[in-house]
């Protein structure tokens, strides 16, 4: 139990990082250049994603699969919360009517906990030993 709350905090601690790149790059959009929220959002959703990739390999799960085995997994898993965080920003926004940045927290959390569990349980988990 202590080793899956010391990788939760890491992967917390990623998030934040990659939660900066994302929210900045919404901010700057829809603040700054007028962009639909729902579409910056998607747009600091890769920028955020990149971040995550390079920190949650080495630092949350320390793994030793290739980068050509998890980069397509992580890419998967990343499509996946893509469209979660796509399909939320548009209910809580567009149907709902509610403040974009209100609503990207709320999605924020929906995604954390498919992308956790994802990347711990495939992503990034160790390949199966090979036997002699």
């Amino acid at each position: 139990m202590r080793a899956l709350l010391r990788q939760f905090s890491a992967f917390f601690g990623v998030g934040i990082a990659a939660a900066i790149v994302h929210y900045g790059l919404l901010v700057s959009l829809v603040e700054g250049y007028r962009m639909e929220a729902v579409r910056a959002t998607l747009v600091g959703y890769v920028g955020g994603g990149i971040v995550s990739y390079l920190l949650n390999r080495r630092h949350t799960y320390a793994s030793d699969r290739p980068h050509r085995e998890a980069g397509w997994r992580f890419a998967v898993v990343a499509l996946v919360g893509f469209g979660l965080t796509w399909a939320a920003m548009a209910l809580f926004v567009r149907a709902l009517g509610a403040p974009y940045l209100p609503a990207q927290v709320a999605t924020t959390g929906i995604v954390l906990v498919w992308s956790f569990l994802a990347h711990k349980l495939w992503t990034f988990r160790a390949p199966p030993a090979v036997l002699p």
